[in-house]
């Protein structure tokens, strides 16, 4: 085993120490009282005075470097003192090296993540005013024109208060969407799980935006015909949500007269994943990783023609995480995106 450097550090002391007090203890002897002292006196010497010197060395050593390093520690927040008090880090020297190196790195790891955390706390701050500054200030103007003079005016009263009411409307989406995002994150959201037909509720969905994507000639398709139905565990309404946002956003960023597909198949013996997608726009690479982050936008101001409060992505993660499954996205820049989430399948009996 490797020797401590304090031991090494002690031994080399207190050998120093002991050589040179018993040489001069002998000289001594000798030119004062004339005498030389017998060698057992000598040795027994050498043994209670070096054993006296190396103890003394090697307690003040290691009570120094703990003092030093713990104040060090302290000033810095690494450690708290219980946690110096049960290490014997303080007594070799190498491996308080690592220690405290391994404490730095993790330091520097965790004040990077604060940075980028605090980074994307501002941009939701920025994203959040301006996804409400947006309809308020329209529905400020509205009213404000209205009050001027022009709610005598029939016609432009009443487009202007269906405007207006469009504002609101808007509002109430993005706050309804934060609620339930709050909800999820803390696990406030009580899961009304159940067996249901995944295909049934996919043609559910398909049926309620058959209007939406016809005005952009898109088609909603499934891979192919299924003949029996596939039962999933899972709160139909929540899922609901999630197909509903997925196809919503592949007909908005679909290619025009394109195809949105759905596919249901197995994951692995306990699981189905259900994958929408389109031929559209695809999402470049440097954007994929944050498309789930609230108010998160690829394009700031085709996403704000489109509509909606930008927090579907967010929902739809939550949802997912909240039922134990995982989603997952893949996209090619100019060719399509696909977004894929895992459901609990039924057993068959």
């Amino acid at each position: 085993m490797k020797i401590k450097k304090t031991y090494s550090f002690a031994f080399w002391s207190s050998s120093y120490i002991t050589f040179f007090s018993s040489l001069t203890l002998y000289l001594l002897s000798y030119i004062i009282f004339g005498i030389w002292l017998k060698i057992e006196y000598i040795l027994l010497y050498i043994i209670v005075v070096y054993a006296f010197v190396f103890f003394i060395i090697q307690y003040r050593l290691e009570k120094f470097i703990y003092q030093r390093i713990k104040k060090i520690y302290d000033s810095v927040a690494i450690l708290d003192s219980t946690d110096l008090q049960n290490t014997s880090i303080t007594s070799d020297i190498d491996t308080l090296s690592r220690e405290v190196r391994k404490f730095a790195i993790n330091k520097q790891q965790q004040i990077r993540k604060l940075t980028l955390r605090e980074g994307y706390r501002r941009e939701f701050l920025g994203n959040i005013s301006h996804e409400l500054k947006t309809p308020l200030f329209t529905v400020q103007g509205y009213l404000l024109t209205l009050a001027g003079g022009a709610i005598d005016d029939k016609k432009i009263s009443h487009k202007y208060l269906k405007r207006a009411n469009k504002g609101v409307d808007r509002l109430i989406a993005i706050v309804k969407d934060l609620d339930l995002i709050s909800k999820l994150e803390s696990a406030d959201l009580n899961l009304n799980k159940k067996q249901f037909n995944i295909i049934e509720l996919i043609q559910n969905v398909y049926e309620l935006l058959e209007m939406k994507a016809k005005k952009r000639k898109i088609s909603l398709l499934f891979n192919k015909y299924y003949d029996y139905p596939i039962m999933v565990i899972g709160d139909v309404e929540q899922i609901e949500r999630v197909l509903t946002n997925l196809i919503v956003n592949s007909i908005k960023y679909g290619r025009f007269g394109g195809t949105t597909m759905t596919t249901v198949e197995t994951f692995d013996k306990d699981k189905v994943v259900i994958r929408v997608a389109d031929n559209g726009e695809g999402i470049k690479e440097e954007h994929q990783k944050r498309l789930f982050e609230r108010f998160y936008r690829v394009d700031q101001s085709r996403s704000r023609e489109q509509g909606g409060s930008g927090l579907g992505l967010s929902i739809v993660k939550h949802i997912v995480e909240a039922h134990g499954d995982q989603i997952f996205v893949k996209s090619e820049y100019k060719k399509g995106s696909e977004f894929s989430f895992t459901l609990e399948k039924v057993e068959k009996i």
